[in-house]
């Protein structure tokens, strides 16, 4: 058994997981995030939650780049006080069992590869729509993090006038129309012309970042995940259309691109950071 955690930069949730099954679950808002120890003790009681005398170890996705050698955590998104944090360390003092840290896409793509729609396929890419644009690789059936855990960070290549994540995440939405991207869901599910032209265009993007992707690790498959899959009946048409002019069109005719299905894929991607 292992305990797995997904801590975001608003919540974190925990669960006790055994062979690809989650035992307990456990979800609180993170609060004092400028606390570092609050938020550390906040996160310790909620692993304590869910943990039974039987869990050899402890996984967690964070929305960071790690040192993967000591587990150390840098620069948080969204929770300004973790700036350099001893994670590993910290949490196996508090609970005596081995503790594994990545980045919380990279959990993802594991999780789909393992558990959910990839598996089956040896090289995957995942890209997590949401606040920003992640991304995660795994290659011959192993997690791909670069030497510095930043590898797949697809978002941040240089693209128009800002990068790609610029243009496929939810701040697309109120840099170029003022608005939020759940504000323009609502409005395409009620059938609004000018929301679904503003989906139109994202999708377009999101073909090009699929590209991008497709130019840079050629992958079997890739997994459309985050908030915004939401919307993928919207963006999708536009996706694939502009997914068309592909230098090498038999490639793109061989990739799968299928969105992510099971809303807990993070958390049992983090345990399996303990089992490999």
């Amino acid at each position: 058994m292992v305990v797995a955690v997904d801590l975001g930069g608003t919540n974190i949730r925990a669960g006790l997981i055994h062979h690809g099954k989650i035992l307990k679950h456990a979800e609180t808002r993170l609060v004092e995030k400028e606390n570092l120890e609050s938020t550390l003790n906040q996160l310790a009681g909620l692993i304590g939650s869910v943990l039974t005398p039987e869990a050899n170890g402890i996984g967690i996705g964070v929305p960071s780049v790690v040192d993967l050698k000591t587990g150390t955590v840098l620069d948080v998104t969204n929770i300004a006080s973790w700036k350099r944090v001893e994670l590993k360390r910290i949490m196996e003092e508090r609970f005596g069992i081995p503790v594994m840290v990545n980045n919380d896409v990279n959990c993802f793509i594991l999780g789909e590869q393992r558990f959910g729609m990839a598996k089956g396929f040896n090289s995957a890419v995942g890209l997590a729509m949401g606040t920003g644009l992640g991304g995660g690789i795994i290659i011959n059936n192993q997690l791909y993090a670069g030497i510095n855990c930043g590898a797949g960070e697809f978002g941040l290549v240089p693209y128009l006038d800002n990068n790609i994540e610029g243009y496929c995440s939810s701040g697309f939405f109120s840099r170029k129309y003022n608005t939020t991207a759940l504000e323009v869901f609502n409005q395409a599910a009620a059938g609004n012309t000018d929301a679904l032209a503003i989906w139109k265009e994202f999708g377009q993007h999101m073909g090009n970042a699929i590209k991008t992707v497709a130019y840079t690790y050629d992958p079997e498959v890739i997994i459309l995940g985050g908030s915004l899959v939401k919307a993928y009946p919207y963006f999708s048409e536009s996706m694939f259309t502009c997914m068309q002019d592909f230098e090498f069109p038999e490639s793109m005719k061989k990739l799968k691109v299928f969105t992510s299905q099971n809303p807990n894929i993070q958390l049992l991607g983090a345990s399996s950071l303990v089992n490999d």
